[in-house]
């Protein structure tokens, strides 16, 4: 009882020190985790100007100097920017934008001794004196290559001038000198300066976040722990070791007296911390709506984090929810049976996949295809065919239900639609003609299931003075027209194909009409007065009112086909693509809303949102210029013109925008024109006739643009329009602007007429003094501002023409260029539809004056649509939303957290089951969301019914912070980590990163065996460091010729000083490649040998360099996958080779991955070599124990040199430290490969699971072409023989051999599965085959496609959790009848499990398989089972201390030296 009593008054008293401690998360027992990039820590006011703010600072303290970083910017910035501003830092976001600089600059390569220098044409200075004299010469020496990304000095921007790039770290005394002299310079425009970040030394190691760590908890059916202990040096143990509060390392130092009993209270805390007593089966049914209701029931500030907290540490949780009750929310969420397993976030109506494990997420804006409008009703059209009229296609079904049927890929489906449909525009004339009317013919005249309407609409002369005898084209014309009507459409087509087959002439046309319909009337059909040349006029009028280019031209269901496309040798490719794209996209309308059955698939597509009356590339362009109107300038008067010429573009854009004035409607469009000039004049003559059409809601501005210097006597026209602006009516002023700009006015004030005496001729109803006075006192200072805002803020040259849309710029390049009334309809109905129709509706609501509202509807369309695009938005709302029912769901299930009034805000809408891996990474997200921004969140609880299993499997941590960390003592933090404290200390646990798609990461530093995780049996932290190693650059390539991809051709990845760093290999069909890159500019070339004898690139999409350069240059510089398309051909002499030897071309889906080797790839020197190819995998320390006896056993048994391959995935960093001594002693060669899980295959998310897919999922990429022979042996294996007799073995013309499983064990024949049920039908007395020993024939394995297929059957069956149970195995047996197997002969693989004793002296190899009935530990059945695993087993530890041994010596000598030359200071990078 004394006992008991002391040890609460020392409780009690630990709690009242406690109340004066600080409170520090970390834990004595648990995980660490953190990721590092590759790189140094870059500084953050580099990454606050790449994040847009540009500000010059002098150097302070770190976390003074942060301060004043996030003050100046928030000079610039709004306070919800600067928050979105500490979040990127935190992440570090622009880090890579910052070092891809470094990289640049490494290529140079920087001087000796320069911490600051400039490039001039090739060579460098690390002094200005020096530069000076580089930049007299400079001249003489090739300009160099600029970037997409490089900073460039505001000036002139001359071809003829010398580009000075200077690699400098701002704030730097250095950077100063240099950028003195070269700015002045720039200014004065005698170079182009470019500046590149470089830091010269930086040594501290940077931290990541934005990616998710997991501790997934292992099953121990089967014993696989390595029994190896670890030793680990500790540090001083943590005085912030908190549990439950309590900071047991403070304590422990002020009361060393206490020691014992304050660690029988810690073990205590945490035991009753981490219980994980399982539950019984009817405690799991409602766990999922029991924490929703648990949820629900707190404080709603503490409701995410307590979601983030029953996500993230379940398995320690369940008594906390297992009481709750749970029978209201139960009855509103199980009403929502269509939302069954739903999950999804939305941001602002955009949906946000969770899938995607991506902080850094952009998606760019695709680009649309505009369809012109069918307004061809009354164009003349000769139709070769009508699919849906004409007898030849009768016997076609006309059922819509067709295209939903299954059908081989690449097949087009015969259906009695006019689905496709081809118009072509032809001058008959023209030789390019000829090609296509052939082409056209051979689409209609063979018998293939390839049809097309296809439709001539022929532009020839419309003066009525030029009949059939005079104009060969109109001769055409009119013969056609005869034909059609006296005969019908098709003998029209094929007379058109026959005459226009040879040189068109009005001879040709006539012998033809005589030779073919000899009583013909000749005069009545070619002559004036023809009855035959109804609508001459109409094609011609229809082409040019469409705006659709030069002739020929092509459109493909209303959609134009551009020059490119319409090649007659590219013509039939682009056509087969181009129906592809239309039948999936006629599918999805059939499949998800019944459209098509009963309507004119023309009309249908005519009711498309991308159905334009007219095509002009200025309008519909994707790339877009927008102004900036977020600036409220403090003077806002332009006609003081030098005030004006000091504001910044922004300012001087919010000053034009508040003083221009306006003939009055809703659309904003400015014109921006020399009005005294015929062209200008037209163009806004144009803008305002359009505006008076009864369509019309656009307001027309126009600012002056003069050809010189702005006086009175040359801008009266102007004068007078801007004058009438500020004096009439809407009415009056546009009536009177309309006939002020007609050419014969104009030329009266040319002829001296004063602008009084031509107003009393034009106008009417006008306020004639009030026009006068303003004409006469009118400054032309204003006009001077105007000009410099046209200059540079327009960016335009002198007299000019551009038209501004809302914000939107579209310049008038050439003079002659006309933008047409049909135009500035076409302009306004794309502005609308864009996003100004959404945005006036939402303004209305507002009760502003006209003239308000229109002014931000146009600041607000172009902020909005200026932004990158991504998916559409949806409206997701609840049942008591009044203006909704999109989601039947009563609010007593849906958390709602209001957001903070008066502010802007962000509308966020989840829906989640709160124990799912959805909401693991979701919860986590909404926290750290909610601290950097204002935002209203509703939270829909999901939930799932009758669990019969935990929910969650795993503790996990989302490694995310809102803001940049500091230490005690101010200094920068290197990063976030993942911390996992209080976890229990029973289960066996296994670590797992889970980074973005584009994120190549490794291990790099931990003693623990991170596969097999078991606190019990660890004295502390478990740490585990691992490093961002590469970033992806993906891309697909096709050959032009054929529109397919070129199989086997190789890539290569370099710098301009080491051309080959990184290589890869395209694949099929889907052209697919990926590439190890870092941070940098990067130079992509086909790699020499076959690949570049055979192929050369033509052109390139997504890549920093011109079409037509001869390098291809790719800048990775963000932490982003880049995704390339790559279009090649072969060289003319090289037509009939193959890259592969094999040849036949794969047409699977799947077929489309790139291989990624460690070291040296093979070449063909290796080729030739007898080499012995042996491809294994492991994870935890117990198989890479395994792995090293296996490799050794195989060395053993053959004189054949071996080269192992390992896959580095998942191998542990002492691994990777040790096999390069391995493989020096016992002389044989190695290789790790690495390969990152294509996004678009089914992805796992077991890591055995995973390990399994690699070793049967990527054979044919793995590995370099000259392998031709691989193989795979399991880590746990003893091998007996020599291999080199498995790989000489003939595999019967099957791609690769497996062992058979054994029967002759018998006691085991309940567990052989495969002799029963699916199994025993599917293989039909086949026999079921182990994959622990394989041998593949990488040729035959590549030549029947056999990887694809492999792909498409596991891509099928693993949508289906209870397939695929064992997929390394499963998967090539259920494919037994696709894919051969030649069974091998069964002494290769002896395993006990199966295999009687007596078969044992005869085995080759022997396997430790798994025993389901005697759950045999592995370490006690390797001893037992393998009489020599214990000499191997003993041979390799003594190796390893022997390494180990030399490493301490080593370092104990440069520990001893670089004590001697200690006194060097540490520099913090900011």
């Amino acid at each position: 009882m004394f006992f008991k009593q002391c040890l609460i008054m020392r409780v009690v008293f630990v709690v009242l020190v406690l109340l004066r401690v600080q409170h520090v998360h970390s834990a004595s027992k648990g995980v660490v985790a953190s990721l590092q990039a590759k790189w140094s820590m870059t500084p953050l006011l580099l990454e606050t100007r790449w994040a847009g703010i540009f500000t010059s600072l002098s150097l302070e303290s770190v976390r003074s100097y942060y301060n004043l970083i996030v003050k100046k910017a928030g000079q610039f910035l709004t306070d919800l920017q600067v928050n979105l501003l500490k979040l990127s830092l935190s992440l570090r976001a622009y880090s890579p934008a910052v070092h891809a600089f470094q990289q640049i600059a490494s290529d140079e390569p920087p001087p000796d001794g320069c911490t600051c220098f400039v490039v001039v044409h090739g060579q460098n200075a690390c002094s200005t004196k020096d530069m000076k004299k580089l930049l007299k010469t400079a001249a003489g020496r090739p300009r160099p290559y600029l970037y997409k990304s490089d900073h460039q000095y505001p000036g002139v921007n001359g071809t003829d001038l010398p580009v000075a790039v200077l690699y400098a770290e701002i704030g730097t005394k250095e950077f100063n000198t240099f950028h003195k002299v070269l700015s002045e310079r720039a200014q004065e425009g005698k170079l182009i300066y470019v500046l590149r970040h470089f830091v010269s030394v930086s040594i501290s190691r940077m931290l990541l976040s934005g990616y998710g760590v997991e501790l997934a908890i292992k099953s121990t059916e089967y014993k696989a722990v390595d029994d190896t202990q670890v030793k680990v040096t500790t540090d001083n143990e943590d005085e912030n070791d908190e549990v439950q509060g309590f900071l047991f390392g403070k304590l422990k130092k002020s009361h060393p007296d206490l020691q014992e009993e304050l660690g029988e209270l810690r073990k205590h805390l945490l035991e009753s911390t981490n219980d994980m007593t399982p539950l019984k089966v009817w405690e799991l049914q409602d766990l999922s709506f029991q924490a929703a209701s648990r949820i629900m029931t707190v404080p709603k500030f503490d409701s995410l984090k307590l979601m983030q907290d029953l996500s993230q540490n379940f398995p320690s949780k369940t008594e906390i929810i297992t009481f709750v009750t749970t029978l209201c929310i139960r009855t509103q969420i199980e009403e929502r049976k269509d939302l069954h397993q739903y999950a999804g976030l939305f941001i602002n109506g955009i949906h946000v996949d969770l899938d995607i494990h991506n902080a850094f997420r952009y998606d760019p804006s695709a680009r649309s295809s505009y369809q012109l409008e069918a307004g061809t009703t009354n164009v003349p059209q000769h139709w070769a065919n009508d699919i849906e009229k004409d007898s030849m296609y009768r016997h076609w079904p006309s059922s819509v239900q067709e295209l939903l049927r299954a059908t081989f890929p690449g097949v087009i489906r015969q259906i009695r639609r006019n689905f496709y449909n081809l118009v072509l525009f032809l001058d008959p004339i023209q030789e390019e003609s000829i090609e296509l009317v052939k082409l056209a013919e051979l689409f209609y005249k063979h018998n293939i299931p390839l049809r097309y309407v296809i439709g001539f609409v022929l532009v020839v002369s419309a003066d009525d003075k030029v009949d059939g005898y005079l104009d060969a084209g109109v001769a055409l014309f009119r013969l056609l027209n005869y034909i059609s009507e006296e005969y019908d459409e098709a003998q029209a087509f094929t007379s058109m194909v026959s005459v226009i087959g040879e040189t068109l002439s009005v001879d040709t046309v006539t012998a033809y009409l005589k030779k073919k319909f000899p009583k013909a009337n000749a005069a009545r059909i070619l002559g004036v007065d023809s009855s035959y040349d109804d609508n001459r006029k109409a094609g011609g009028v229809f082409y040019r009112k469409s705006g659709l280019g030069a002739l020929p031209v092509g459109l493909f269901n209303g959609i134009p086909l551009s020059s490119e496309e319409m090649d007659p040798e590219e013509l039939e490719t682009v056509l087969l693509q181009k129906i592809m794209e239309t039948t999936n996209f006629f599918q999805r309308a059939v499949f998800m809303v019944g459209y098509l059955f009963c309507v004119d698939v023309v009309d249908f597509l005519m009711e498309q949102a991308n159905v334009v009356p007219r095509i002009n590339p200025l309008i519909l362009s994707s790339e877009r210029r927008y102004l900036d109107f977020t600036s409220s300038p403090v003077a806002d008067d332009w006609d003081d013109t030098t005030m004006f010429s000091y504001l910044d573009s922004k300012d001087k854009t919010a000053v034009v925008s508040k003083k221009i004035k306006y003939f009055i409607r809703e659309v904003t469009m400015w014109i921006v024109a020399d009005i005294e000039q015929p062209s200008g004049r037209q163009l806004l003559r144009n803008a305002l006739k359009h505006m008076k059409s009864s369509s019309s809601n656009c307001r027309v501005g126009v600012i002056n643009n003069p050809s010189g210097k702005p006086t009175e006597d040359n801008s009266a026209l102007y004068r007078a329009v801007w004058a009438s602006l500020l004096t009439q009516s809407s009415k009056n002023m546009l009536d009177f602007s309309l006939k002020l700009l007609k050419e014969e006015n104009v030329e009266l004030l040319k002829q001296g007429t004063k602008i009084k005496h031509l107003l009393k001729q034009v106008s009417g109803g006008m306020d004639h003094d009030a026009f006068e006075k303003k004409f006469n006192t009118m400054e032309v200072d204003f006009l001077h501002s105007q000009q410099k805002y046209c200059k540079e803020v327009l960016k335009l040259k002198a007299g000019q023409r551009a038209v501004v849309s809302n914000g939107r710029v579209l310049s008038l390049l050439d003079e002659e260029e006309e933008f047409s009334v049909e135009d500035f309809h076409l302009l306004e109905k794309i502005t609308l539809r864009t996003s100004a129709e959404k945005i006036k509706s939402k303004i209305k609501q507002m009760n502003l004056n006209a003239q308000k509202a229109s002014d931000l509807i146009m600041k607000v369309d172009a902020l909005l649509t200026a932004s990158p695009k991504g998916e559409a938005r949806k409206d997701v709302k609840f049942l008591k939303d009044k203006h909704s029912l999109y989601f039947n769901v009563s609010f007593n299930s849906v958390l709602q957290l209001a957001q903070r009034e008066d502010e802007v805000f962000y509308d966020v809408v989840a829906i989640v089951d709160p124990l799912t891996r959805d909401a693991q990474k979701l919860a986590p997200l909404l926290v750290v969301l909610g601290q950097v921004v204002n935002m209203k969140v509703q939270v829909f609880m999901n939930c799932r019914a009758k669990l019969s299993e935990m929910p969650l499997k795993s503790f996990y941590q989302y490694v995310l912070e809102p803001d940049v960390t500091f230490f005690g003592n101010n200094s920068l933090s290197p990063g976030p980590v993942a911390r996992f404290t209080e976890i229990p200390e029973s289960p066996l646990l296994t670590l797992n990163m889970i980074t973005p798609e584009s994120w190549m990461v490794e291990a790099v530093r931990s003693p623990y065996d991170l596969d097999n995780i078991h606190l019990q049996e660890v004295s502390g932290v478990v740490s585990a460091e691992y490093e961002l190693e590469y970033l992806l650059l993906e891309g697909h390539c096709f050959d032009l010729s054929t529109g397919q991809p070129p199989r086997g051709l190789q890539f290569t990845l370099g710098m301009r000083q080491e051309p080959l760093m990184h290589d890869t290999i395209v694949m099929a069909n889907l052209g697919y490649f990926q590439l190890k890159a870092n941070p940098g500019a990067w130079i992509l070339r086909l790699r020499e040998g076959r690949s570049e004898d055979i192929y050369q690139i033509q052109a390139h999409d997504g890549t920093d360099s011109p079409v037509d350069a001869g390098d291809v240059i790719v800048v990775l510089n963000s932490f982003h996958s880049k995704i390339i398309k790559v279009r090649v051909q072969k060289k003319p002499d090289k037509l009939n080779e193959d890259l592969l030897s094999e040849g036949t071309e794969s047409k699977g889906l799947w077929d489309s991955i790139t291989s990624f080797a460690g070291g040296p790839s093979v070449d063909g020197d290796d080729k030739k070599k007898d080499v012995l190819n042996i491809f294994s995998v492991a994870s935890g320390h117990l198989y890479e124990r395994f792995l090293r006896i296996m490799t050794l056993s195989v060395l053993q048994h053959t004189k054949t040199p071996v080269k192992f391959w390992f896959l580095k995935n998942y191998l542990s960093p002492s691994f990777k430290d040790t096999i390069s001594h391995m493989a020096k002693a016992y002389g044989f060669q190695y290789e790790l490969v690495q390969y990152k899980w294509p996004r678009w295959l089914h992805q796992q998310t077991e890591k055995q699971r995973i390990i399994w897919g690699y070793k049967i999922l990527f054979l044919d990429v793995l590995f370099p072409l000259a392998v031709d022979k691989i193989i795979f042996v399991d880590a746990d294996q003893i091998v007996r023989a020599d291999l080199k007799e498995l790989r000489d073995l003939d595999l019967e013309g099957a791609p690769y051999g497996y062992t058979p499983f054994c029967d002759s064990r018998k006691e085991m024949e309940g567990y052989r599965f495969w002799k029963t049920g699916y199994w025993a039908s599917h293989l039909a007395h086949r026999k079921y085959h182990i994959s622990a020993l394989y041998v593949v024939d990488l040729k035959k394995f590549r030549k029947i496609a056999a990887g694809d297929r492999l792909r498409g059957q596991y891509q099928a069956l693993s949508q289906d959790p209870n397939s695929l149970s064992n997929l390394d195995q499963d998967l090539p047996n259920n494919m037994i009848h696709q894919v051969a197997i030649k069974s091998l002969p069964q002494e290769w693989l002896w395993c006990e499990t199966w295999c009687d004793d007596s078969s044992k002296t005869t085995a080759k190899t022997i396997d430790l398989c798994n025993n389901p009935k005697t759950k045999e530990p592995k370490l006690s059945a390797a001893v037992r089972i393998v009489p020599e695993w214990s000499k191997y087993d003993n041979e390799i530890k003594q190796f390893l201390t022997r390494v180990k041994e030399q490493k301490e010596e080593i370092t104990e000598g440069r520990s001893s030296s670089s004590t001697q030359h200690m006194g060097n200071t540490h520099k913090e990078t900011f």
